[in-house]
């Protein structure tokens, strides 16, 4: 068996034409060769929970920005842009506190979707047994005909717990629901609510908190029906042959019992026991700009506290648009990626991945470069072979010509 080599110039030319492949792979290619493309929108930014973890105050002002006001007695509050989900300053953003009837707006996100607004129903006695003692009601009567939409009235208007629970029934039932309200906080990034009740009665361990309370409220705007009945201030309910006014309990709304109404107030939605106090759900709109207040168990004043605290706050929001910076967002964390054999192993172990491009070219030049590598040894073993084979039918042809 004869072994040949390569002659040194063979050699060189092998070398400097593998050089030349790989140059021509580094280049880059100049814009008159490719159409240019338009660049990919960056996503929006994702902030971290780090400050709304914290307890306490959490603002972030300007120079030019506005002072908090001094009259906020509440456990817990929060502040923030409708449009954009950035929260421009809160108090206490994830304690857990019983949210009183300001839960019912959860139970809107999950029920409305389901249930026909023009569906009639005759309510049972069944329906209405475990109404807790106490409870706001609307008036729901059993053995009388409704429409869906007469008894959303009931709840947006009155806090009937009467019509959540008929409601409820229609949807599956109170287990069922109460089950739809967790998976929808869930998917909102509402992780500080549980459920216990749909129309949020006093019960052991149900609690939620202001940001959570704000996710709820900006998620009911983006939602026609929602957004009708949290804003309608009087309407009529039927009682058989008849029927009689009824008037949103939201005092920021209707101007009632001495407290102003508010200018641009969208509504939403209002609460109280005497477990949790007063809690609100406020939206307002002022010179193209929506805000979202959650106002929980104020310390002093009264009734009227948590609609004085939540117009304070509202007002503060309105002066520090743009002369703050945001201390977190209402917008849910980013999924974890999952592969084609299942969930990632952050998202195994419950971690949330949130990574920010930062501009860096570096992943490109790797993938280039080992592109590069790649096709170079193809070209390098695609001229060896040639030149043997070249070398060898020289040879071939030098021993037929002897």
């Amino acid at each position: 068996m004869a072994i040949r080599y390569l002659s040194r110039s063979s050699s060189v030319s092998t070398a400097a034409l593998a050089l030349g492949a790989l140059v021509l792979l580094s280049t880059p290619v100049s814009a008159t060769d490719v159409p240019a493309e338009p660049a990919p929108p960056r996503p929006l930014p994702v902030y971290t929970s780090v400050l709304l973890d914290r307890p306490g105050v959490q603002v972030r002002p300007g120079p030019a920005a506005p002072g908090l006001p001094g009259d906020v007695t509440a456990l817990a509050w929060l502040v923030a842009d409708a449009r954009t989900g950035e929260v421009l300053a809160a108090k206490n953003a994830h304690r857990p506190l019983p949210p009183a009837s300001t839960l019912k707006s959860l139970f809107a996100l999950a029920a409305l979707p389901r249930l026909d607004a023009d569906r009639r129903h005759v309510v049972t006695e069944q329906e209405l047994d475990h109404v807790g003692d106490g409870s706001s009601l609307v008036g729901v009567a059993p053995g009388r005909a409704y429409r869906v939409a007469d008894l959303w009235r009931g709840v947006f208007l009155s806090s009937g717990n009467d019509a959540v629970h008929v409601l409820a029934g229609l949807n599956g039932g109170l287990h069922r629901t109460v089950e739809q309200m967790r998976a929808k906080a869930r998917e909102l990034g509402a992780r500080d609510t549980h459920v216990v009740s749909p129309d949020g009665y006093d019960a052991a361990g149900q609690v939620s908190s202001a940001y959570d309370l704000a996710v709820f409220g900006r998620a009911g705007l983006a939602d026609p029906d929602f957004s009708r009945y949290c804003s309608t201030p009087v309407a009529t309910f039927p009682a058989g042959g008849w029927s009689y006014r009824i008037h949103n309990t939201n005092r920021l709304l209707t101007g009632a019992d001495g407290v102003a109404p508010y200018p641009g107030l969208l509504g939403i939605k209002n609460g109280y026991t005497s477990h949790a106090g007063s809690t609100l759900i406020s939206a307002a709109q002022r010179g193209g700009r929506t805000l979202v207040v959650t106002v929980m168990n104020p310390r002093t004043g009264g009734a009227r506290a948590v609609y004085e605290e939540a117009r304070s706050l509202l007002d503060w929001g309105f002066a520090a648009a743009r002369k703050v910076r945001p201390v977190g967002s209402l917008l849910p964390p980013p999924k974890a990626p999952r592969t084609a054999s299942g969930p990632s192993h952050a998202a195994a172990q419950g971690t949330a991945l949130s990574v920010e491009p930062d501009g860096s070219d570096w992943p490109a030049v790797l993938m280039v470069a080992a592109g590069s590598v790649v096709v170079l040894a193809g070209v390098v073993v695609a001229l060896r072979r040639r030149a043997v084979a070249m070398a060898r039918h020289r040879s071939e042809r030098r021993r037929f010509v002897e």
